[in-house]
């Protein structure tokens, strides 16, 4: 997915600074995230230094030697540069907000499935399955995935038609 959610047509101009690559490099930023499970914490961090985001590129400059021994260094380079850009953490912000959404979906649906699934199962099923864990039965993984890729399919048609993104 390497389009923005546009809300207003400010968020448009903004989005269309963004080169393809630095827009992969925040939904790649933004997905990890989410995939962490650390969007709270990391939406109370951007806001809270999002003022600050000039100063943090050109600290990140200071630890460039450090950090290079750990980072892809043209991943590096070009968070710096968007940082010194004031929309940059916003932008993200808002990807981050749009993967979570898609996340919970997801989750909700998944858990939705399983609950109707372990209704028609005996109750030793539903022991064991609390006990060691639910597993997706083998016989509905294709329409269970099916499901779930509906759901991107879905959040992802409103921005390729450059409407308004509903979350």
């Amino acid at each position: 997915m390497g389009f923005f959610p546009l809300h207003s047509a400010d968020d448009k101009n903004a989005a269309d600074k963004y080169s393809d690559d630095e827009k992969e490099l925040l939904d790649k930023l933004a997905k990890k995230v989410v995939h962490w499970k650390m969007t709270p914490p990391a939406i109370m961090a951007l806001e809270s230094v999002k003022p600050l985001n000039y100063i943090g590129s050109q600290a990140m400059v200071f630890f460039e030697p450090i950090i290079q021994t750990v980072f892809n260094l043209k991943d590096y380079d070009t968070i710096r540069q968007m940082l010194e850009r004031r929309e940059t953490i916003e932008m993200l912000l808002l990807r981050i907000e749009f993967f979570d959404a898609i996340a919970r979906r997801k989750e909700k649906l998944f858990n939705r499935l399983k609950k109707e699934y372990l209704k028609t199962q005996t109750t030793g099923f539903r022991v064991k399955s609390a006990l060691i864990g639910f597993r997706v039965p083998g016989h509905l993984e294709a329409d269970w995935k099916a499901k779930m890729d509906a759901i991107d399919a879905e959040m992802a048609g409103p921005q390729q038609t450059g409407g308004a993104q509903k979350i």
